[in-house]
């Protein structure tokens, strides 16, 4: 039972969603940003970035040695992308967007100011929670604008027969259940930690065809 297990880890919660809230403030605290939504995959991460800034018709760059996910993600978004030759370890911006991909980085205090920076839970990367991801803001709209976003335009409170639904939403929320887990997780996590991955550790994604009508 997530109460019990909130419990156990000294929290004290009346609602299952309460479990999530109480993730995403204590990944804040460590990170040191303001905000934090969690959401369930750093693909998700950076699209909601994406579309909350109106990013679209724009030439987006990034590194040529990322993962797939992230220029995909730009095209998904209604952009074009540009590869470059950066090398990299750990994170990176795309372009000036104020967007950081921190996938492979996690540690305290590595919030970088007035960014939306997204980072990844999944199984290889620093906190192993095999699925999920989080954006780190100092923005309290983004955070308002994200709740029924990430929820199928729903609030997490409201049952879902007597919801109004608030806008067209994404399928990309955490689980309260996926939450007690990071929670955990978190707890045993050092506050320094070796990042996972950088320009060394991908293959340079210009050798990808399908990427090739994107190109600007």
């Amino acid at each position: 039972m997530i109460t019990q297990d909130m419990a156990d880890l000294g929290y004290t919660i009346t609602d299952p969603w309460d479990a999530v809230l109480t993730f995403e403030h204590e990944l804040a605290t460590y990170a040191g940003s303001d905000h934090c939504v969690v959401v369930d995959s750093c693909s998700s991460a950076l699209f909601l970035c994406l579309r909350y800034l109106t990013i679209t018709d724009q030439v987006i760059a990034v590194p040529g040695r990322t993962y797939s996910s992230v220029p995909m993600q730009i095209i998904h978004a209604g952009n074009k992308i540009r590869f470059t030759d950066q090398t990299w370890d750990g994170s990176y911006h795309l372009s000036d967007t104020g967007i950081v991909d921190a996938a492979t980085q996690f540690y305290t205090g590595m919030y970088q100011t007035d960014t939306y920076m997204c980072t990844s839970f999944h199984h290889r990367k620093i906190l192993k929670l095999g699925r999920g991801g989080c954006i780190f803001t100092n923005d309290p709209d983004f955070v308002a604008w994200c709740r029924p976003m990430i929820y199928d335009g729903r609030d997490m409170y409201t049952m879902y027969s007597k919801d109004q639904f608030s806008c067209i939403g994404y399928h990309m929320y955490m689980t309260p259940e996926d939450a007690v887990k990071g929670l955990k997780l978190l707890h045993e996590l050092p506050e320094h930690n070796e990042n996972t991955g950088g320009s060394h550790t991908y293959p340079d994604l210009r050798a990808q065809e399908v990427f090739r009508e994107y190109l600007a």
